[in-house]
Parts: structure tokens; sequence; C-alpha cells
């Protein structure tokens, strides 16, 4: 079960990983709230998973699947929320210079 637990946890940090990447690389705020939402969020419900494995079935796993439940309901919700408001306020989208 370490074995399961350990890629768990290696494929949630390279996802993790991966939306820092997109934060610092991406040109615009949408692109950037999109990396950040999707590949954070499946980031920390793999790293969570991988700790309620690793755990066993007790307690504190189930709180790791709470917490999986929360950040798989707040963080997309709130994702879209900061990006309706952004737009809303004039925030314009990226484009290319030629188009």
């Amino acid at each position: 079960m370490k074995i399961i637990a350990s890629i768990f946890l290696l494929v949630g940090f390279f996802f993790i990983l991966i939306a820092a990447i997109g934060v610092m690389r991406l040109p615009d705020f949408y692109t950037r709230l999109h990396a950040s939402g999707k590949s954070e969020t499946l980031g920390i419900i793999l790293c969570f998973t991988g700790l309620a494995i690793y755990e066993g079935f007790n307690l504190t796993s189930v709180k790791h699947l709470m917490i999986i439940a929360f950040i798989l309901l707040a963080n997309p919700i709130g994702t879209h929320i900061i990006c309706r408001e952004a737009y809303r306020s004039g925030l314009k989208p990226w484009t290319r210079e030629g188009d």
C-alpha cells in the first residue's frame, strides 16, 4: 500500500508543479487562472488520496476524504467566481498582437 500511496503523492506533486509553472509562464490572468484551477485541484486531490491510502482506514483517512470532497467543490467554484468577476470588471482576455 505504501507504493500505491507514493505513486499518488508523486503524481499529485507533478500536477501541482505543472500548475506552478503554468502560473509563471502563461501570458494573462485567465490562462493562469485556468492552469492553477485545473492542475492544482487534481494535484491536491491526488496528494490527499495518497495520504488517505498511506494511513489506512481510520479517522485520519476519513478526514482526508472530507477535505477531498471540499476541494472538489470549492476550488472550481472559486476559480469560476474569480474569473467571472475579473471579466465583469473589464479585464480583457489576452490576444496575439497580430489578431
